[in-house]
Parts: structure tokens; sequence; C-alpha cells
């Protein structure tokens, strides 16, 4: 049995630390949007209006299916939302 220990369980189950790193970013935005929408009580309808999408687009966003959505898509829907999307670059340790 390997008792590997990981800080993240992007980095126990993706192939790259560079795909990691990819799901990290995307699961702390798509976490972001699913909280401000149910903050806002907005509805799904109401959503895919404000982000410019479909509402079965903004129903995948909020059932959490992450590799439907990239990087981009997602800041671009926060953005829409409201939102402030600041990124840090740190040395890796």
């Amino acid at each position: 049995m390997n008792s590997q220990r990981f800080a993240s369980v992007w980095d126990a189950i993706e192939d790259t630390p560079e795909e990691a790193e990819n799901m990290k970013l995307r699961s702390v935005l798509m976490a972001a949007l699913k909280n401000h929408l149910a903050r806002t009580e907005m509805s799904q309808a109401q959503a895919a209006k404000l982000f410019g999408v479909t509402q079965p687009r903004v129903s995948d966003l909020m059932r959490g299916k992450i590799n439907l959505f990239g990087l981009d898509a997602l800041v671009n829907m926060a953005t829409a939302a409201g939102l402030q999307v600041e990124m840090r670059v740190l040395d890796a340790v």
C-alpha cells in the first residue's frame, strides 16, 4: 500500500503538476461562482443571461462539472457576476 501524501486531491489524481494547478484554479473559481449564485439567490436562467451562456451551461456549473469549463470561461463568468478575480504566483517550495 502506498502511503504517499498530497497537498491537494488534484495533486493526487492529475498526471502532471501543470494539470493539477489548472484544476485547483478552476475549482476555486467554480466554488466562488456557485457561492455567489446561492448568496444572491439568482436563478439559473438569470445567471445564464448575465454570463451570456445557456441555462444548461449554468446547470453544469452548479453540478460541479469541472471538466466542461476552462479557466477563461470561468474568469469571464466571475467578472460578469461582479466578482474580482486575482491571481498570485509564488516560487515553488
